[in-house]
């Protein structure tokens, strides 16, 4: 049996603009990507904590160090500037890779600087 995880999460990154006259994408800081172990045209869910909206898009780097988080296309009706969001990545995992995986959990300020970051689960509740 397969299970989708959770393989990484940008935890509240603030949208820096929305672009509706591009292809497509949302844009993230090439430190982020990194930092969250998120690749190029990888399929992104995104969940706006600002407005409740959840849509689904792929990455594409923006320039290092520029704090970008960009949401371009006809996405760019789901998310506005200064919009916080959670951005997060899933695998598919046979049960005991699963039970063994740990998440790359990326932490951002107001101006989607990593903060600090955690490769462990969740606490229990």
């Amino acid at each position: 049996m397969n299970l989708t995880m959770l393989k990484s999460k940008l935890h509240r990154a603030t949208v820096t603009h929305a672009e509706l006259d591009y292809e497509g994408s949302c844009a993230i800081d090439q430190n982020l990507l990194e930092a969250a172990n998120i690749l190029p045209f990888e399929q992104l869910h995104i969940y706006n904590v600002t407005n409740g909206e959840r849509f689904t898009t792929y990455a594409i780097t923006a320039p290092r160090d520029s704090g970008t988080i960009g949401v371009n296309g006809a996405a760019a009706h789901k998310a506005n500037p200064g919009d916080l969001l959670i951005i997060c990545t899933y695998a598919e995992l046979e049960r005991k890779e699963a039970e063994q995986f740990n998440p790359t959990l990326v932490y951002l300020d107001a101006d989607n600087q990593i903060t600090h970051t955690s490769h462990g689960r969740l606490a229990a509740v």
